[in-house]
């Protein structure tokens, strides 16, 4: 079976969460807005328009919201340019095994184009994802499927024969709406948060195109 590959980007492709948080703490220190402890945690991996008004309550105005959101992403930006970034360890070895097997490879992520735009070339990534599905792409924040729906259709493939590899409970769970196979990394959450997925791995390195292949199968492979 010919099947696709969808990869959220922070946390399963880039470690990006110091700069992701910092980036946060910029913008509320411009704005001079207070930030709950736990909002870094709430908010991982949803879009900046649920962020700021559902989880810091900093505002209900859509054009205060928009213009908030793109500058603190100018904000993250200016800090992977000074401090760089590093890709997950296994995550550029299972994009090339992709790669070779001619799996076409989207991404589908709540982050800004811009931003994964500039990791692509920071890390010479060029050329591995055929296309990408990002924030400003979708009107709905996961759980909701529409960003997986949508990068799967740019694999050229039914969701039925996609797999979403996702680092948070809200992804997998997006994932599974869209009716695609749901893999989880720990590497931002605890294996429990992700257990709704098809299969969890603690981390990249755990997975390789047999075993994501297996699970198109009636009986797939364990993790060793």
């Amino acid at each position: 079976m010919k099947i696709g590959a969808i990869f959220d980007w922070d946390g399963v492709v880039i470690d990006s969460s110091s700069h992701h948080e910092e980036s946060w703490e910029l913008l509320a220190e411009e704005v001079g807005k207070p930030l709950p402890p736990d909002h870094f945690k709430r908010g991982f991996g949803q879009r900046n328009a649920v962020i700021i008004p559902e989880i810091l309550n900093w505002s209900q105005d859509p054009l205060e919201i928009e213009r908030w959101s793109l500058r603190k992403e100018a904000l993250y930006r200016d800090i992977v340019a000074e401090r760089g970034l590093i890709a997950l360890e296994g995550a550029r070895e299972l994009i090339e095994e992709l790669n070779e097997a001619a799996i076409p490879c989207v991404v589908g992520t709540s982050t800004e184009r811009a931003n994964v735009e500039m990791s692509l070339d920071l890390l010479s990534l060029q050329g591995k994802f055929s296309d990408m599905t990002c924030s400003e792409d979708v009107s709905r924040g996961k759980p909701d499927p529409e960003v997986f729906l949508k990068a799967a259709a740019k694999t050229g493939l039914p969701p039925a024969q996609c797999f979403v590899i996702e680092d948070t409970a809200h992804g997998v769970a997006a994932a599974l709406a869209g009716g695609m196979k749901a893999i989880g990394v720990a590497t931002t959450r605890p294996a429990e948060h992700l257990a709704d997925a098809h299969l969890v791995a603690k981390d990249m390195t755990e997975l390789n195109l047999a075993i994501i292949q297996s699970l198109f199968e009636d009986k797939p492979h364990a993790l060793q």
